[in-house]
């Protein structure tokens, strides 16, 4: 099975820790060159350091805010006049922040949809170019499994996830033709930051401690553990690679089991 990526150039949003940080190192760790895309520059320039360069890779990183399209736009187009093709292209952005739908106001769903599908849809339509003219294009969209399954207190996030994914879909059989694949990892309870952030205010709220909550979460995946940020690289590393040229337009759920759904 061909899993290299060498010579491929990936760009990979929101790469500084978690998620992101996990898919970029398994990236480059199979040959690929990284381009870390996200706000915090000290971080970017920490981890373009940890990135596997045995293969001869050149890494580099872009410099900003997800919340302001304006400067992701800018930022890709200043990149793109050195002349080098994006291949592989990781959507990946904070989610929107806790709250039952009732409890959110139109600006936290404007942000959310502003953040995620305008970021989503602007690096496309500039990078996708470059991939059909090199032959080879693979779109990878982190999201999570509240696409299948809503999750309770996440009603900005569950709304905006959902439409992703059918952006995701659409695109999928719109690039098919031309050698690009569009697929969408699904990522279950992951050991990071921001699960950390829901599972405390829930503790909160049901009364107990965090790591009880935890535990209680971890009880209910039928592979009784929560994921780490590496799988969800794994999954994506995969998906980048030329073995999987024929996987087009799915949502993959790396989740432990915990998916009701087919």
């Amino acid at each position: 099975m061909d899993l290299s990526l060498k010579n491929k150039n990936a760009l990979v949003c929101g790469s500084t820790q978690g998620i992101g940080k996990a898919i970029a190192i398994e990236l480059a760790r199979n040959g690929a060159n990284v381009i870390l895309f996200a706000r915090n520059e000290a971080s970017l320039k920490s981890v373009v350091q940890e990135l596997d360069k045995t293969q001869g890779q050149s890494h580099d990183y872009l410099v900003a805010d997800f919340h302001k399209p304006e400067n992701v736009l800018k930022a890709i187009d200043q990149f793109l006049t050195l002349g080098k093709a994006i291949h592989i292209l990781v959507n990946n952005t904070g989610g929107p922040p806790h709250g039952t739908v009732m409890e959110s106001d139109a600006d936290k769903f404007m942000a959310g949809f502003s953040a995620h599908i305008i970021n989503n849809q602007n690096l496309v339509t500039r990078l996708a170019p470059g991939m059909k003219d090199s032959g080879y294009g693979r779109i990878i969209n982190v999201i999570s499994i509240s696409v299948k399954t809503p999750i309770a207190g996440l009603g900005v996030s569950n709304t905006i996830r959902g439409a992703v994914a059918s952006w995701a879909k659409t695109l999928a059989n719109e690039l098919g033709p031309f050698g690009i694949t569009v697929n969408n990892i699904l990522p279950g309870y992951t050991k990071t930051g921001r699960l950390d952030d829901l599972f405390s205010k829930k503790a909160e709220e049901a009364g107990i401690t965090h790591e009880e909550f935890e535990k209680q979460a971890a009880d209910k995946i039928p592979a009784k553990r929560l994921g780490g940020p590496e799988e969800m690289g794994n999954a994506a590393a995969f998906l980048a690679s030329p073995s999987a040229g024929y996987i087009n337009g799915i949502n993959l759920p790396v989740d432990g089991g915990i998916t009701p759904t087919l």
